[in-house]
């Protein structure tokens, strides 16, 4: 197994990822956008999560697609972004047909979770309907932009500034995994002692670019990482999606099995000052047989998701009052 061309979720045939990021006031949207539409799941871990339309993909409710996935800076605010996103996908008849012969109609399915970051950059301007119908604007297949780009814009991850992170894997058979997240957890991707990063063993052919070697850990700190200064920052949100061909459950049960990502490459991870949640999107693309086939999506799912989160930490630069990790530690 290797990462895709890109190393990104627009790995997977038929994902588009768009962002729109506002650096004066620092927040942003990022747009995840399968173009003939896709089965979703969903698993929410964080005690203070902030989600749209996520009861929809519970496997026992009527839709079986979604047409696009919207992560969101601006806490509560910032699900407002998702109305933007719908009206661009109905000027372009993406959505669920309801009506009759002579009333017809479409409505978007666009789930939807966003990250606290009003405390960086500006708490009164948050992401709009307008940020969020350009962020579909934007939308593009190939590499994607990461760092202080999009949702990530305002993102401070374990008192550092956080961003947009991707990572993808090719699995035997053709089946594709990708993942995007939102690197913005309450707690801290890197050992503040050493400085290491706590995922760098997932690293792939030399992907993290890091400069000095890999030091032994230190004892954790349970005081310092519930210190006043890091409540400020919660939330990792992203989503996983892959060309296999998977059912609202068992897109769901890949969605549950990538917060091991989360859990590898931060520490703590679901904390009560996190709102993580991850969605699923499969296209259906590949055929899978049986559980032992969708156990193991779901645990490269897992290590994809950190490689990505670890990414979101790498690509920041240092911004509103937050230092990058690279400046820091790997200058």
């Amino acid at each position: 197994m290797k990462p895709g061309s890109h190393n990104a979720i627009t790995d997977v045939p038929g994902i588009q990822v768009g962002h729109y990021t506002d650096l004066e006031n620092l927040t942003g949207v990022t747009v995840i956008f399968p173009e003939n539409g896709a089965v979703a799941g969903v698993d929410v871990r964080g005690s203070a999560p902030g989600t749209r339309e996520t009861d929809l993909l519970n496997p026992v409710n009527l839709v079986e697609k979604v047409q696009a996935i919207v992560l969101s800076g601006g806490s509560a605010y910032g699900l407002e972004s998702a109305a933007g996103v719908m009206r661009w996908l109905e000027e372009h008849r993406q959505g669920y047909p309801v009506g009759n012969e002579t009333t017809q109609a479409i409505v978007p399915i666009v789930p939807a979770a966003v990250i606290f970051d009003l405390l960086v950059g500006s708490a009164t301007v948050r992401p709009s309907a307008e940020y969020g119908y350009r962020a579909a604007q934007n939308l593009r297949s190939g590499p994607v932009e990461q760092g202080v780009v999009g949702v990530g814009t305002g993102a401070r991850n374990g008192g550092l500034k956080g961003g947009v992170g991707t990572a993808s894997l090719a699995m035997r058979g053709g089946v594709v995994v990708g993942a995007i997240v939102a690197a913005n957890a309450h707690g801290r991707a890197h050992d503040p002692v050493t400085g290491e990063i706590y995922a760098r063993y997932l690293e792939q052919n030399g992907e993290f670019q890091l400069k000095h070697p890999p030091k032994s850990p230190a004892t954790p700190d349970y005081t310092d990482v519930f210190a006043d200064s890091f409540v400020r920052s919660n939330t990792v949100i992203g989503c996983v999606a892959t060309n296999a061909k998977l059912s609202k459950t068992q897109a769901q049960k890949v969605a549950q099995m990538a917060h091991d990502g989360i859990a590898r490459a931060v520490f703590p991870a679901h904390t009560m000052f996190d709102g993580d949640t991850i969605f699923c999107l499969a296209t259906g693309e590949v055929e899978i047989e049986g559980p032992a086939e969708l156990s193991r999506l779901g645990a490269v799912a897992a290590d994809v998701f950190a490689r990505a989160l670890v990414h979101g930490v790498l690509h920041a630069y240092s911004v509103g009052g937050l230092f990058s990790y690279r400046e820091l530690y790997d200058t």
